[in-house]
């Protein structure tokens, strides 16, 4: 396999071939610098394996576009292709767009997650259409002997000022053979015409009508159906069982043991998986593999300590996960401790000071104190977890949901012993993401499976599988302390924060850079329950801490909320603490005045309205909410939510509201309703009518969304606007009820002070 290895944003096509009388072209954002100095033309076969992704262009004109990042319903498979076609000046409706199969050697990692999809290809996609308009436009030059200057494009159309005219299609053939040309001219923001315009989304009409688009729909002839039975507890591992009654059902196949990972098996950094040892249940059909698992009869014994090998950014390290059965009640109790300092394992590390905090809360006149808590979180996908695997010999097939192909690529390599290039993947669209999809040991256990077998099978997950013994958002908490001078003045900042198993510490935002004396400390609780990336991570808890503190401390000091964040971010902007200040001061408080603005935020007429605000930046983009919310029937409700972002150019309008209106929607569920617990190890929740979701007639009757225009180029946006929603909704919360929240769930939340 091809070692990746550093890489431009601006690298892009590396080389093309000409197939079927068509131009195609390809572009790479992974090629090294060396590579990309090398002179390609289109008919260099040699080239054609360094393909990424590509662009066709047939004789009738169609441009066919091949997508190659995972779609969980971000609508990259709209956005990305609206990028090539700008640049490469064709007409919207003569693109067709296809999901591309898997290549790490193509394609890289192809990750959908971290909000990156847009922003990390824009300069490469844009690069790679406006290359192949320049070559188009010079095959066009040459054969009507006139100068390339002369000629324009419009919607797939070459034209010169004698009248003579020619479609894309008809010069593609010629322009397989023109030297690929260097720093071609991007266009101008002002002169876009497709992207900032919206589009439908590509694959719409297929998700209505049904079409088999899910790994759930994955189906080949001969495809046997496959369970796992796991621990009934995190911290528990198999002792025996017994399957005789089991196999005695209609339509098993076979019941066994395996292991996920071999003995001494080095982890990389998304290979987290919820245990190690567990009963495959293969058989016919997916009813009479339920119902044979249930004839099992199990014995589970206590894991004790483990000691594992984890690969990650900072290199090899050894992990050790603790043996205990833990329950919520008491993580909540060693939280406590760890948090007021009286545990003494505590570690807490020191992650940024400035000027003498110390100093400042000896001397303040006031010192505002508030902790705050978030329990775990299951992501709860629509679509449960499942992958199909067909592991022969010398081969395998594997295809399913999955975000992070290029990330499971080399553990599928390693545990199944095959190399990597003989290992396929084909992406399916996945019916919900939100960070659990990166992590694939789903997909190796379907792999373990087959392999096992011999033959094609489907692992299927149940919706207690998943949630029972899934990866979740951590369990957080974070003290917050704001120092006060006898003028009200905000002298000093204290963060102190922490998380099982990882805390939740970004300690160079906001307001780190506004505030002379500043203080950010964090510590971490090691477990056995299996957490990942849930959207936004990290930033979903700060958001909701930091922003809903600033708030109580605006209150405080008697100033309006938004104007009390304006001037911490005029004095972050004009003369700013330290120099690792992670936001951009200006764009931040753009979005604070957008939302004032269209919020109508203390105009005489919103008086009334029982109002919360909160504005948060993450994945390089500015966002904010103002909640509007009322009391029914004892119970609140958010009625309407304005919201601003500043996420730089919006490729696809109508798809970027979309996305944000279905952040606000999920954010005010988890801060209503979203919690996870455990017992003696064991969730305490296993599906819906347990785990509480928000539900159509609590969503807000109305969501109005406002970008900041500007030409930045674009930034994260599926995950920036979820985070302040937490904090957002905390505040109304307060006006509406009279009371501070500081433990998620809110409307779970009980002895609210």
């Amino acid at each position: 396999m091809k070692n990746i290895q550093s890489h431009s944003r601006r690298d892009f096509l590396r080389s093309s071939a000409l197939a079927g009388g068509g131009l195609m072209l390809s572009f790479s954002w992974f090629a090294e610098a060396k590579a990309a100095e090398k002179k390609h033309t289109l008919n260099n076969a040699e080239q054609w394996n360094e393909l990424t992704a590509y662009i066709k262009i047939t004789p009738d004109n169609t441009v066919k576009i091949l997508c190659p990042n995972p779609e969980f319903g971000q609508n990259v498979m709209t956005s990305l292709p609206m990028i090539v076609a700008e640049e490469l000046d064709v007409d919207w409706k003569n693109v067709v767009v296809e999901m591309s199969t898997h290549d790490n050697v193509k394609y890289g990692a192809q990750f959908t997650g971290g909000s990156n999809s847009v922003r990390m290809y824009w300069n490469p996609l844009r690069n790679a259409g406006a290359t192949a308009r320049e070559m188009l436009v010079e095959a066009a030059a040459q054969s009507w002997g006139v100068p390339a200057s002369e000629i324009t494009t419009k919607g797939g159309i070459l034209a010169h000022s004698s009248g003579k005219s020619a479609k894309y299609g008809e010069m593609a053939s010629k322009a397989s053979s023109i030297p690929i040309p260097k720093n071609v001219k991007l266009k101008s923001p002002k002169d876009f015409s497709i992207v900032r315009n919206s589009k439908k989304n590509t694959e719409g009409l297929k998700v209505v009508t049904g079409k088999p688009l899910f790994g759930m729909d994955y189906h080949v002839d001969g495809m046997l159906i496959a369970m796992i039975q796991h621990p009934p507890a995190f911290g528990m591992k198999l002792k025996s069982f017994d399957a005789s009654q089991a196999l005695k059902m209609p339509g098993i196949k076979d019941i066994f043991s395996f292991k996920l990972y071999d003995d001494g098996f080095e982890q990389a950094g998304f290979d987290t998986r919820t245990s190690n040892e567990m009963i495959a249940i293969v058989g016919k059909s997916t009813w009479e593999v339920m119902n044979a698992r249930k004839k099992l009869k199990v014995q589970w014994e206590p894991t004790g300590e483990i000691k594992e090998t984890m690969m990650g950014r900072g290199g090899k390290r050894e992990v050790t996960i603790p043996a205990r059965l833990e329950t919520t009640s008491d993580q909540l109790a060693l939280m406590a401790e760890y948090a007021n300092g009286r545990h003494s394992a505590k570690t807490a590390q020191q992650y940024r000071k400035d000027g003498d905090p110390e100093t400042a809360f000896k001397n303040a006149a006031m010192v505002i104190e508030r902790t705050y808590n978030a329990p775990f979180l299951a992501h709860n996908c629509m679509e449960p977890m499942n992958f199909f695997a067909h592991v022969e010999a010398d081969k395998a097939l594997v295809a399913g949901p999955i975000q992070a192909p290029g990330w499971t690529e080399p553990t599928l390599a390693k545990i199944l012993n095959l190399p990597a290039d003989k290992i396929e993947i084909q992406m399916t669209r996945m019916g919900g993401g939100f960070g659990r999809r990166a992590y694939a040991q789903y997909a190796y256990e379907a792999a373990r499976i087959s392999q096992r077998l011999k033959a094609p099978i489907k692992l299927i997950y149940t919706r207690e599988d998943d949630m029972t013994y899934g990866i979740y958002r951590p369990m957080y908490t974070a003290t917050y302390r704001a120092a006060l001078d006898a003028n009200k003045n905000l002298i000093g900042f204290h963060i102190i924060g922490g998380g099982i198993p990882e805390n939740p510490i970004h300690a160079n935002r906001f307001p780190a850079g506004a505030v002379d004396n500043y203080l950010v400390e964090g510590w971490e609780i090691p477990s056995n329950i299996t957490i990942g990336a849930f959207r936004a991570p990290r930033s979903n808890f700060n958001a909701a801490a930091e922003q809903s503190f600033l708030d109580e401390v605006a209150e405080a000091m008697g100033k309006d909320p938004i104007e009390f964040r304006l001037d911490l971010l005029k004095r972050a902007k004009e003369n700013p603490v330290g120099k690792n200040n992670e936001y951009d001061a200006s764009r931040y408080a753009g979005v604070l005045e957008l939302l004032k603005e269209k919020s109508g935020w203390g105009k005489p007429e919103n008086n009334g309205k029982k109002r919360g605000v909160a504005a948060y930046f993450c994945h390089a983009s500015y966002a904010g909410h103002v909640v509007d919310m009322v009391i029914r029937d004892g119970q609140p409700y958010v009625e309407h939510v304005t919201s601003a972002i500043d996420c730089g150019v919006v490729v696809n309008p109508d798809a970027a509201i979309n996305m944000i209106q279905g952040a606000v929607v999920d954010g005010i569920g988890n801060s209503f309703y979203g919690a996870l617990t455990h017992k003696n190890g064991a969730a305490e929740q296993s599906n819906f009518h347990n785990y509480r979701m928000i539900r159509h007639n609590e969503a807000p009757k109305k969501i109005d969304v406002h970008f900041v225009q500007n030409d930045i180029d674009p930034t994260g946006l599926g995950e920036p606007p979820f985070p302040p929603v937490f904090g957002a909704v905390a505040n109304a919360l307060y006006k509406s009820t009279g009371k501070r929240y500081y433990n998620q769930p809110f409307l779970g939340e009980k002895n609210n002070s």
